[in-house]
C-alpha cells in the first residue's frame, strides 16, 4: 500500500492542534470561574462556610474567620465541623460546649432542609445562621451579625412601649395627623374626654371629618368647619402653634392646642380646663365687682366710664354720685348683718331704676354708689332718673318683721360740659352730692362751677379747726345753762 506523506498543514496536524485547544480553554475557564467564585466569596458582606457530606469544610471566607474570631491556621479546608466548634469554645467565643452547639445544629444537617436560626456568642453578639443543604451532600451556611440591628429593634420597641405608656397615662387627649392630614395616633384619653368610641374616630380620619363627627354627635354645638380647617392649615403652613378654647354642649371647656411637626403633619392636644376657666372667671369677676352686692366696683366703673365717654360723640353722659341717708342708724339699730341685707336690696332697686343696657350702677364701698347714664338727650333725662331713684330708694324695706327706712342724696355731673375726663367728672359729681347733703336729705343737685370754691372753703375751714384744737386757739365766749324740765 502506498504510504501517505504527512505534510505541514495537513488535516491530521490540524486535528491534533484542535484537540489540545478545547482542554486548555476548559481549564482556563474553570480557573477563571474559580477566581470569580473566590472573589465573590471573599467580598461578601456576610460570613460563608461550605461543608461536604463528611462534615468537612470545603471553603470559608475571611468574614467567617473574623466573625467567630477563629485562627486561620486552624480553620483550613478539610477540618471537621465539630473541630471548628471545639476551636470556638477553646478561644472563648462560644457560649456553650462543642457538644451542645453540635446538638443544636445536627437536626438541621440531618434534615437536609433550608433553615435559619440564631446563636448568641459569649461576647453578646447575635449571629443569624442560614443553613442551606447541597444536592451532593453537605451544606453551605451564611452567617450575619445582627447585633446592632437587634439592639436598634429593641430600642425602637422600647421607644414604642414608652410612647404607648405616655399616651395611656396622659391627662390630655392627643391626636396626631400625618403630612397628608390623616389621623395616625389617638390615645384613650381623647376618647374618654369626648365620651366617644374608637369607631367614631378611626385611624385615617381627616381633621375636617373629625370636626364634622363632633358636630354630628352633638358634642360641639356651633362651629364653622370650613373656617376652622382654613385657619389650621394657615397656621401649619406658617409653622406656628395654634390654640383655642372649645365650648362643649355639656358646659365643659377644652383647650385645644395644635403644634406642627418638623416632618409634616401636626399634633393636637385636648385639655379639660373647665374648672380652671371658671376659677379664672370668678377671679376676674371678683376683681371687678363688689363682693356684697355683686355690682361693678370702682375699678370696673372707671373702665365703663372711659368706654361711655369714648362712645358719647352723639349724646352726652350723666354721672351720679349717691350716698344713703340715715344708713348709720340702721346699722346702729339692727346691726351690721341687717345693714348688709339692706345694701343688697338697695343695689337691686338701683338696678331696676336703669332703663338702658349701657347704664351702669356700681358700689364704691360703705353706702356709696355711682351710676353712669348713657345716651341722654339733656339734663332733663338725668333729672328724671334722679327723681325716680329718690322715690324708689325711699320706700320702706321689710325683713323678718322689721321695717327699715333710708333715703338717698345724689350729685350729678354731665359729660362733656362738667369735665373731659373720668377723674374730673367723679370729683364734680361728689361736689354736687356734698352740696345736696348740706342742704337736706333725699335731694339731688347738678354740679355748678361755683361749688368748687365753696368746697375748697369748707375744706380749708375744717383743716383750720383741726389745727386750732391742739394749739388751744379756741375761746369760750358764751355757755347757756338750761333747766331740762322747764326748757
Amino acid at each position: 500500500m502506498p504510504v501517505a506523506h504527512v505534510k505541514a498543514g495537513s488535516a491530521a496536524v490540524r486535528r491534533k492542534a484542535t484537540g489540545i485547544g478545547p482542554v486548555r480553554r476548559i481549564a482556563e475557564e474553570l480557573r477563571a470561574q474559580n477566581e470569580r467564585f473566590s472573589a465573590a466569596v471573599e467580598n461578601m458582606s456576610h460570613g460563608l462556610c461550605m461543608f461536604d457530606a463528611d462534615e468537612r469544610m470545603i471553603i470559608c471566607n475571611r468574614n467567617y474567620i473574623d466573625l467567630f474570631r477563629l485562627d486561620a491556621k486552624v480553620t483550613k479546608p478539610g477540618i471537621r465541623f465539630f473541630d471548628i466548634l471545639q476551636h470556638s469554645v477553646e478561644i472563648g467565643i462560644a457560649s456553650q460546649t462543642a457538644e451542645q452547639l453540635y446538638a443544636v445544629r445536627k437536626p438541621y444537617i440531618d434534615g437536609a432542609k433550608p433553615s435559619t436560626y440564631e446563636e448568641t456568642l459569649a461576647d453578646g453578639r447575635i449571629i443569624v445562621i442560614s443553613h442551606r443543604p447541597l444536592a451532593s451532600g453537605g451544606w453551605v451556611s451564611i452567617y450575619e451579625d445582627v447585633t446592632v440591628q437587634r439592639r436598634s429593634e429593641e430600642e425602637l420597641k422600647e421607644q414604642h412601649r414608652r410612647f404607648d405608656a405616655a399616651l395611656a397615662n396622659m391627662s390630655q387627649g392627643l391626636l396626631m395627623y400625618d403630612a397628608d392630614g390623616k389621623m395616625i395616633v389617638r390615645n384613650q384619653r381623647f376618647l374618654e374626654l369626648y365620651k366617644v368610641a374608637a369607631t367614631d374616630f378611626p385611624f385615617g380620619t381627616t381633621h375636617r371629618d373629625a370636626l364634622k363627627r363632633l358636630l354630628e354627635l352633638g358634642i360641639y354645638t356651633k362651629i364653622d368647619v370650613d373656617s376652622e380647617v382654613t385657619r389650621t392649615e394657615a397656621c401649619l403652613r406658617a409653622g406656628k402653634m395654634q390654640s383655642a378654647y372649645r365650648y362643649l354642649a355639656d358646659g365643659r371647656t377644652f383647650l385645644v392646642v395644635r403644634q406642627p411637626m418638623s416632618g409634616g403633619g401636626w399634633v393636637v392636644t385636648f385639655d379639660d380646663v373647665t374648672e380652671r376657666r371658671r376659677a379664672e372667671e370668678r377671679m376676674t369677676h371678683l376683681a371687678h365687682h363688689d363682693t356684697l352686692t355683686n355690682l361693678p366696683n370702682r375699678s370696673m366703673f372707671r373702665e365703663r366710664l372711659d368706654q361711655a365717654m369714648s362712645e358719647a360723640k352723639a349724646a352726652p353722659v350723666a354721672i351720679f354720685s349717691l350716698d344713703l341717708d340715715r344708713f348709720k342708724a340702721v346699722n346702729d339699730t339692727f346691726g351690721h348683718p341687717a345693714g348688709d341685707w339692706l345694701l343688697k336690696r338697695v343695689a337691686e332697686r338701683l338696678q331696676r331704676c336703669l332703663r338702658s343696657d349701657k347704664d351702669v350702677v356700681a358700689r364704691f364701698g360703705g353706702d356709696e354708689f355711682a351710676i353712669i347714664q348713657s345716651n341722654i338727650r339733656n339734663a332733663v333725662d338725668a333729672e328724671k332718673l334722679a327723681k325716680r331713684i329718690i322715690e324708689v330708694i325711699g320706700k320702706p324695706y321689710r325683713d323678718k318683721g322689721r321695717e327699715m327706712h333710708v333715703g338717698v342724696s345724689l350729685g350729678i355731673a354731665l359729660y362733656p360740659s362738667d369735665g373731659q375726663d373720668a377723674d374730673t367728672l367723679l370729683t364734680n359729681a361728689d361736689m354736687a352730692l356734698y352740696r345736696g347733703k348740706s342742704e337736706g336729705r333725699n335731694i339731688y343737685r347738678f354740679f355748678e362751677p361755683g361749688m368748687d370754691a365753696m368746697v375748697r372753703e369748707r375744706l380749708a375751714l375744717e383743716a383750720d379747726l383741726e389745727a386750732a384744737l391742739p394749739r388751744r386757739e379756741f375761746d369760750l365766749d358764751f355757755q347757756p345753762i338750761l333747766d331740762i324740765a322747764s326748757g
